[in-house]
């Protein structure tokens, strides 16, 4: 295969991985955002055990659906930082691990782990999601727990067969 040839697959496939992460965080909009978020998107996450370019990929579909968060400039900002630093050491574990359920288990850990720790922080300190009742700290560890688990079933439930899939049309 030749250097164009593997740089243009690599193009297309940021592109298609980017057009499906911003489908995929609109299509569910109104419940995509918040400390609940249900956004089957987070799936994809899983992508840089196999391919370096899903790493910009993500990083940009993030940043481009954040750009409809009711957080828009800290979520774009912060929320694609997140998925870049998530994506990036998901990428490592893929180099790092070859055993399929140590990539899956150590790769969507980041994912679940950044956002579920970064997100809060974005809602409660930067916009405000705490109040005088519940107070911030127990505002952020209540969305550190709600983010954690919608994240987990998206990574793992989601993004566990699509590593599958993957690896079966990567022998081919």
């Amino acid at each position: 295969m030749s250097k164009n040839t593997s740089f243009t697959k690599r193009l297309c496939r940021i592109g298609i991985i980017t057009a499906l992460y911003v489908a995929l965080t609109y299509a569910f909009m109104p419940f995509a955002f918040g400390p609940f978020q249900i956004r089957p998107a987070e799936a994809l996450c899983i992508l840089p055990l196999f391919f370096p370019e899903a790493v910009p990929a993500l990083f940009i579909g993030c940043a481009l659906s954040n750009i409809a968060s009711p957080y828009a400039f800290y979520d774009v900002t912060f929320g694609s930082l997140a998925t870049l630093v998530a994506g990036v050491a998901t990428y490592f574990m893929g180099r790092l691990f070859k055993r399929d359920w140590v990539r899956i288990s150590l790769g969507g850990l980041f994912p679940v782990l950044v956002n579920a720790f970064v997100i809060p922080l974005v809602i409660v300190f930067l916009c405000g999601g705490g109040d005088a009742f519940t107070g911030v700290a127990v505002a952020y560890f209540s969305y550190v727990g709600s983010i954690f688990l919608t994240e987990s079933v998206w990574v793992y439930a989601l993004g566990t067969p699509l590593y599958f899939g993957i690896k079966r049309l990567k022998k081919r």
